[in-house]
């Protein structure tokens, strides 16, 4: 696995001011800034929309990322807050999505899909675009319904984009929200189309359901693991021999109580790598309490995982 070999670019809107130097410099010193590294456009890669958590002070974007092919972004999965204007500024459309992948239903991971699908009234989509994510539990809604609450034209609460899920609306291309429920799948896969190959797995996330995703595209794999603590063989057995992990990073060795309750400290995402023989693994969802300890995590990782381990950052671009 290698980072995109284009170097990375100021977004047009800069370039388009014709900027003198020192302003350019002053601009790009801004820690929220993020520039465009665009994916190659042949064979599959994953853009990182949000390599952030739910803390607005990491000034990176929450949780979501592009899985592009031959040029096209096909599948996003999550899509948290700020993920928006990263989605804008990948070049992505909603029109080339195949599917919309949801890991869990917390905020961070699906605050704005409201602002996707507004977006996506301008964009000539008409095939139905499906949204699989949990099932639900007392704690958290079905997808079905989450998606609903949102969308539904009588009672949603932004009923005004309703024809997107409206059967008599016929304006609109129409989402297709899906309950999954891996136990009730032949081998985990939820979807095919004859470009991607799309399995998911059940992963532990304290009370919350919870799952990780899998795409083969290109001929490569790429597997996501969600937030998870790392109990259970779930995301071992999804991830087997993939080409890439993108795991979550967002506790320190030694986190206990609900944070370790939640997460998967580094040393069981290195034993995890290392069991699922994973040939490249990239460390995102980076929280206050991990940024500035990467040293400490790849040193934790390292005990058990011996690949390529990178960190992600928002924007970046990762070829399996």
């Amino acid at each position: 696995m290698r980072r995109s070999g284009c170097s990375r670019r100021l977004p047009r809107a800069l370039r388009a001011l014709a900027l003198t130097p020192p302003v350019v410099l002053t601009l790009l010193a801004w820690p929220g800034m993020a520039a465009a590294q665009p994916c190659p456009g042949k064979g599959a890669a994953v853009q990182v929309l949000g390599s952030g958590g739910p803390e607005l002070a990491d000034r990176r974007a929450s949780s979501a990322y592009l899985l592009w092919l031959d040029g096209k972004a096909r599948a996003l999965v999550d899509f948290g807050g700020g993920a928006a204007l990263r989605f804008g500024e990948s070049g992505a459309r909603v029109a080339d999505l195949d599917a919309i992948l949801l890991t869990h239903l917390h905020a961070d991971h699906t605050a704005d899909l409201p602002a996707l699908i507004k977006s996506s009234f301008f964009e000539e989509r008409t095939a139905p675009l499906p949204v699989y994510g949990p099932v639900g539990n007392k704690f958290m809604p079905s997808t079905v319904t989450f998606v609903r609450t949102l969308f539904d034209s009588t009672r949603g609460a932004y009923r005004y984009l309703g024809e997107f899920l409206s059967p008599l609306g016929k304006d609109t291309y129409k989402l297709k929200p899906y309950d999954v429920n891996p136990r009730e799948l032949r081998q985990g896969v939820i979807h095919e189309n004859g470009r991607l190959r799309i399995a998911a797995a059940a992963v532990a996330h304290g009370q919350v359901p919870a799952l990780a995703w899998r795409i083969e595209a290109g001929g490569r794999s790429v597997v996501w693991s969600g937030d998870m603590n790392g109990r259970g063989e779930g995301l071992a057995t999804l991830a087997r021999n993939a080409d890439l992990l993108i795991a979550h990073n967002a506790v320190p060795e030694g986190a206990g109580g609900v944070e370790r309750s939640l997460h998967m400290p580094p040393s069981v995402i290195g034993a995890i790598a290392a069991e699922a023989k994973v040939k490249s693994l990239v460390l995102s969802h980076r929280m206050l309490r991990t940024l500035g300890r990467e040293d400490e995590t790849l040193a934790a990782v390292r005990t058990k995982y011996t690949g390529p381990v990178q960190f992600a950052n928002d924007l970046d671009c990762f070829v399996p």
